[in-house]
């Protein structure tokens, strides 16, 4: 018996059916009529041909996590340097 071989836009489905809409390996398996070994070979390579973009957008989101607590900190210390400087200007008066 030969092995079944299946288009990359069957695969794609299937995939998408786990990642996008978040099904079930084991439950999209049966229901599409392949082995769940096969679906979980998929997804790692999908995984692996998005690895690189998805890396790179995690470093993104952190980055902006680092740069808005930055700002917010910055911002704090402008404010409380403004009021500091009313303060001895209102005092030197």
């Amino acid at each position: 018996m030969g092995r079944l071989r299946y288009t990359a836009e069957f695969r794609a489905e299937a995939v998408k059916q786990v990642v996008e809409r978040g099904y079930p390996v084991r439950e999209v398996a049966t229901r599409l009529g392949v082995s769940p070994w096969s679906l979980y070979q998929w997804l790692r390579a999908h995984r692996e041909a998005d690895g690189p973009t998805a890396a790179a957008a995690q470093d993104a989101a952190a980055e902006i996590r680092r740069l808005k607590s930055e700002l917010r900190r910055v911002t704090e210390e402008r404010d409380i340097l403004k009021k500091a400087t009313a303060y001895f200007a209102k005092q030197s008066t």
